[in-house]
């Protein structure tokens, strides 16, 4: 019966983001940041004790104030060349495509 009413399940689902919300973030913590124990030890009690655990590491584990930003643009690393141009974005390709255009008339 329990399981008949949509009200569970969602209950269940958001348990399930919550938990795995904590566990991603206990695994993406920098090692000196976890306060109180060993980042090892908090991915055990998050991963044993389900919502528990995770309310414990937001409470007790979680490294306190915003978290750095992370770089998007390092000038020291080489830069991705130019994305592919459409066709229809390559003056030469229209040049050609306008020139056989006119030699079929």
């Amino acid at each position: 019966m329990a399981y008949s009413s949509g009200m569970s399940v969602l209950l269940g689902l958001t348990m399930l983001a919550f938990w795995l919300y904590c566990l991603f973030d206990v695994i993406t913590t920098p090692d000196e940041k976890a306060r109180n124990l060993p980042k090892l030890l908090w991915v055990v009690i998050v991963v044993v004790t389900f919502v528990v655990g995770g309310l414990f590491w937001l409470l007790l584990g979680r490294p306190l104030g915003p978290r750095p930003p992370r770089p998007t643009f390092r000038p020291d690393l080489p830069q991705r060349p130019d994305a592919p141009r459409g066709p229809d974005d390559d003056p030469d390709f229209l040049r050609d495509l306008d020139r056989r255009l006119r030699d079929e008339d």
